[in-house]
């Protein structure tokens, strides 16, 4: 029996799995958070276009010798109002813009990615290394995780109102250019927070499965964003200690746990509705 205990615990008692745990549960705060924004707003595919943009920034950060973060923020937000700026400008729809921007900017990353030759694992950023993280990520990732938190639960109350209805927040005197700019600052920010723990591609789970969980399971914002740390959080920490037993990649296993939740949010919920339907009770 002991020897089980042992083996149970020994993934917390790895220093590169301390880290693990530590740096993408920091992540997963902000972008729960984000994520019922994007769901509400029906922006999930903003998280996807910014996540992909990010790579060419990458790249060339690597290439001038500058910090890879300060290279992804600065992409991400060129994909950000590069949109916004095609969008006000011609009667293309929203979601044909950002397939076009986010395709185009991560095809740019692809080919200049292949033509450097680097003597560090870009790779990493594309698919994560928890398992590599150093210190100095660590305390990178706690600082822009903290910001974004803090931002997004200042202003949680002006960006409700601003996601469900931009002409009255507007109408009322919110400042609606800089919710919408603050909040695509934010999500560039997040995502390059997440480039080391996640990397660019997972990290589009981590924007979306949260708050698509939560928007299944309650029916009050405040109830929609604790519900979404607390999968988003769950679902990492199970995802890290699953994989350090399967010998998996944990950023791959983390989002299968996501999708095993959403699934089993979606079959109670269509149970719950049909039990309601059947009864003839009001629905809840």
């Amino acid at each position: 029996m002991s020897e089980w205990m042992e083996l149970a615990v020994l993934p917390f008692q790895l220093p590169f799995m301390q880290s693990a745990f530590i740096v993408t549960t920091m992540i997963a705060i902000p972008m729960a958070m984000l994520s019922c924004l994007l769901v509400l707003k029906g922006w999930s595919l903003m998280g996807d276009a910014v996540s992909h943009a990010v790579l060419p920034g990458v790249v060339i950060a690597y290439v001038i010798g500058i910090p890879l973060a300060i290279g992804a923020f600065v992409a991400g937000m060129i994909c950000a109002l590069l949109t916004g700026f095609l969008q006000e400008n011609s009667r293309v729809k929203e979601d044909t813009v950002l397939g076009i921007v986010f395709s185009g900017m991560f095809g740019l990353g692809l080919v200049l990615y292949v033509k450097v030759e680097s003597d560090v694992h870009l790779d990493h950023i594309l698919f994560g290394d928890m398992l590599g993280i150093a210190v100095s990520d660590l305390v990178e990732t706690g600082l822009i995780a903290l910001c974004a938190t803090a931002f997004l639960a200042i202003l949680r109350k002006d960006l409700l109102a601003h996601a469900f209805d931009p002409q009255h927040a507007r109408a009322i005197g919110l400042p609606v250019r800089l919710l919408h700019y603050g909040l695509l600052a934010v999500l560039s920010l997040t995502v390059v927070g997440a480039l080391k723990a996640v990397g660019i591609i997972l990290s589009v789970a981590m924007l979306v499965a949260p708050g698509a969980i939560a928007f299944l399971l309650t029916r009050r914002y405040q109830a929609m964003m604790t519900t979404a740390v607390v999968i988003a959080v769950t679902a990492t920490l199970a995802g890290i200690y699953t994989s350090f037993f399967i010998d998996s990649a944990p950023a791959p296993t983390i989002v299968l746990f996501m999708t095993a939740m959403f699934i089993a949010a979606f079959v109670r919920v269509t149970i719950q509705s049909r039990r309601t339907a059947a009864s003839g009770a009001p629905p809840v």
